[in-house]
């Protein structure tokens, strides 16, 4: 009950609140199905982390991703498209559309997340036919969109330097959710007085099994290794019979 009139309301609450996650895990197992040749990121961080730099460089170093495998199982051809997520604006769109077509605007109001559904119908606007990589950036926020699933492959956290070293202490239902965790714009980490082994005690405290990978989208720093981990997982998703990583 409420504790104030004795009415069944909190009770209600929660009954919405799982239908409404049920409904969307729902949704997602019916992308995950339609995605199944693609690698799906969901991106996840608080707002300027630094999601939308380094989509623009992957974008505009997809043939250097590709080159990363020695064994060239990707043929070369690294095929992204992006669904990029606000409250309002297409503004980070209109960024990524310099490099790129493939780019849908989701503009979710009040909403401080993604859905699943929403995701889906947005997805059907691209030739996911003609895409090996579908990054979803996702609305900057570290606590809602913790607990909606996509229907993605991987779920990527940044954390810039400029946040400071303990937002995995802070927001850990985020952090524990991720396969990998980006430490990004390294290249501010002297001026900001970034504490790099404390950021690295909490990451390996709440999410042990996280990649974490600490990277300049800015001066290209560190983005050597990421790029051949994200290779990796592109062909991993498009030839799934003997996985590589955990991705698919």
């Amino acid at each position: 009950m409420c504790g104030h009139c004795g009415c069944q309301h909190d009770r209600q609450i929660l009954s919405l609140h799982q239908n409404v996650l049920e409904k969307n895990d729902h949704y997602a197992e019916h992308n995950r199905a339609f995605w199944q040749h693609l690698l799906v990121i969901n991106m996840l961080s608080s707002p300027g982390a630094g999601k939308t730099t380094l989509i623009q460089r992957i974008l505009n170093d997809r043939d250097l991703i590709a080159g990363a495998d020695p064994l060239d199982r990707l043929h070369g051809k690294v095929k992204p498209g992006v669904i990029v997520g606000d409250l309002a604006t297409d503004r980070d769109a209109e960024r990524l559309r310099q490099t790129s077509q493939k780019v849908i605007q989701i503009n979710t109001g009040n909403l401080c997340h993604l859905e699943a559904e929403g995701v889906g119908r947005a997805a059907r606007q691209l030739d996911l036919d003609d895409l090996n990589l579908l990054i979803i950036e996702n609305v900057g926020n570290l606590v809602c969109p913790a607990a909606y699933d996509l229907g993605e492959d991987l779920r990527l956290v940044l954390m810039s330097v400029t946040e400071g070293e303990d937002k995995p202490l802070k927001y850990p239902t985020l952090f524990k959710s991720a396969h990998a965790v980006i430490i990004s714009k390294i290249d501010l980490a002297k001026v900001v007085g970034f504490n790099r082994d404390e950021a690295l005690q909490h990451l390996h405290l709440i999410t042990p099994q996280a990649l974490v990978f600490e990277l300049s989208a800015t001066t290209g720093e560190g983005l050597a290794s990421f790029y051949a981990y994200l290779g990796q997982a592109i062909f991993q998703c498009h030839d799934k019979v003997n996985p590589v990583v955990n991705a698919c």
